[in-house]
């Protein structure tokens, strides 16, 4: 028996070593500016949606546009990245992704160059669409460079420069966009995206060598198949992004975006089928850690919604500015740096990133259910010590999930077909994207309706006829009589005066519900984490095998 076992044992040590060998012997300039370049990429993407929600306003006001047209401003740019996704791994493959990424940063540049610039409504969206599939080959190609040419024993602090770039792009925007309209211009929310491509580019240029493409040995790929898969996922996350502001199923709109994007994936599945696509290998994914740390993700993603939306919505209904939401979540982002380092530290220290995972999850579960006991008195300064530990949750779980999602990689055998390497960066994009957006909507929709339930509950209470209401009203009118033009007057702006506040408290009941979604969210991430299956070694043992 103890033969056998040490028979077995070698297999994992030899992936490994298979992988080191191929690998760069040391991180030399040229493999640390790739490193550069592609993380800066992840960053940039998230920097640019981020800037672009915020200042969705100064650019509406910019155009001219209405409520209706100004909706689909964020869409465009989202949408255009959930097409670019899957159609990455075509491209990828057929041209090689040094020339991917330089051509599409380049052109990225441009475009955010002269987006502020443009005054008319349909060539904003026809810019936004091609930012967005340019800026979208980032991410799928940013795993894929990571597994394929950086040396094991730095995958580590490598993924700890993902989780900075990308986590506190997430955080950093409110109050970076704040000080850009305070002290430039709005114009930098475009223009701060477009000088850190410049950065990415030389990244790129110096750091990344050429290599073959896929497409040019073998069965020639075929692009049908991911052009029906990108537009019926487009679709359908424009269906998600649309739904709450079109009334779901009662909009016409709404159902036909719906309705194309699934009959574009059933095209995809019957050209899939009929003629097995080279580049694609969707039985790999059946791999039982591989769906967990999809799931997992799709709840990190989830978990991201109380910084992203449930805080500033709480705050904005007060009329709070960009400047003045910023501080409230910049402390998330303010422990990003050191507690990245210290979280590479553990993993080459041999700690389980499972266990990462966990603490991470712990702890925005308990930021969450603290920010539970938020009251319509809240501001910024009440959420500091709050998003200082979710600031710490988010870092632990995100680097935890992907270190695990690499170490999945490499012990699946990923890296041993280029195939089988695009599929698996494909399908995670595909769910940080997709399964990103299923959680916005479910949020949105949510807090919606939880509104409406508490605001109806809370008007029972508030009636004429009610002594409790109408003292209020005499209290507020006689205040008010001074600077009406008469006691009728009074009588009425007091009585709105009472439906704002009952409005305003239905809401912050709403946002303390989504608080404890997201606590029974974190907790469902802890259950699944402990059903994801240890891998043969940890970065400790990976950093230790040499060539």
């Amino acid at each position: 028996m103890a033969t056998s076992a040490a028979i077995a044992q070698p297999a994992p040590r030899q992936i490994v070593r298979a992988l080191v060998c191929a690998a760069p012997a040391e991180l030399s300039k040229s493999p640390l500016l790739g490193i550069l370049g592609v993380v800066l990429g992840a960053g940039i993407v998230t920097l640019a949606g981020r800037m672009l929600t915020l200042g969705l306003a100064d650019l509406k006001g910019h155009v001219g546009m209405s409520y209706d047209a100004g909706a689909w401003i964020g869409s465009a740019f989202n949408i255009a990245l959930m097409f670019i996704g899957p159609f990455t791994v075509y491209l990828g493959a057929l041209m090689g992704p040094r020339k991917i990424l330089f051509g599409a940063a380049t052109a990225f540049a441009v475009i955010s160059a002269f987006l502020p610039l443009i005054h008319n409504h349909s060539l904003l969206i026809v810019a936004l669409v091609l930012a967005g599939l340019t800026s979208g080959t980032f991410y799928p190609l940013t795993l894929t460079f990571a597994l394929r040419n950086i040396p094991p024993r730095f995958l580590p602090y490598t993924v700890a420069c993902y989780a900075a770039c990308v986590d506190g792009a997430v955080n950093i925007a409110p109050s970076l966009y704040g000080w850009f309209r305070d002290n430039l211009s709005w114009q930098w929310m475009f223009w701060s995206s477009s000088v850190i491509t410049l950065v990415m580019m030389a990244c790129v240029y110096y750091g990344i060598p050429a290599s073959p493409a896929t497409g040019k040995s073998g069965k020639a790929p075929s692009f049908e198949g991911f052009l029906y898969a990108s537009a019926g996922f487009a679709m359908l996350f424009a269906a998600l992004d649309q739904g709450e502001r079109l009334d779901w199923w009662r909009s016409g709109i709404f159902t036909a975006l719906f309705a194309g994007g699934s009959f574009f994936l059933l095209c995809s599945l019957v050209r899939r089928l009929r003629g097995p696509n080279p580049l694609v290998d969707l039985p790999y994914l059946r791999e039982w850690n591989t769906l967990v740390l999809g799931v997992g993700l799709i709840f990190f993603r989830f978990g991201l919604l109380g910084t992203v939306i449930l805080i500033p919505q709480s705050l904005a209904i007060h009329g709070f500015e960009a400047d003045q939401i910023g501080p409230s979540v910049i402390w998330t982002a303010a422990p990003v740096l050191i507690l990245t380092v210290v979280a590479a530290l553990l993993l080459l220290a041999r700690v389980d990133p499972r266990l990462l995972m966990a603490v991470g999850f712990a702890c925005m579960a308990l930021a969450a259910w603290l920010n539970a006991d938020l009251t319509s008195a809240w501001s910024a300064s009440n959420y500091y010590r709050t998003e200082l530990l979710m600031g710490v949750g988010q870092a632990f779980a995100f680097i935890g999930l992907v270190a695990s999602i690499i170490l999945q990689a490499i012990f699946s055998g990923g890296l041993s077909k280029p195939q089988w390497v695009l599929t698996f960066s494909a399908f995670f994009h595909v769910l940080r994207l997709f399964g990103g957006q299923i959680g916005v909507a479910f949020m949105t929709h949510f807090v919606a309706q939880r509104e409406k339930l508490h605001s109806n509950l809370l008007g029972l209470h508030v009636q004429r006829g009610s002594w409790i209401t109408d003292r209020n009203i005499r209290g507020l009118g006689a205040g008010l009589f001074s600077k009406s033009a008469g006691l009728g007057a009074a009588g009425g702006r007091a009585v709105e005066l009472i439906a704002k506040r009952t409005q305003l408290q239905a809401y912050t009941l709403s946002i303390i519900d989504g608080f404890y979604l997201l606590v029974w969210a974190c907790t469902i991430a802890l259950l699944l984490i402990a059903l994801l299956r240890k891998e043969p070694l940890d970065y400790g043992d990976v950093g230790s095998i040499t060539c």
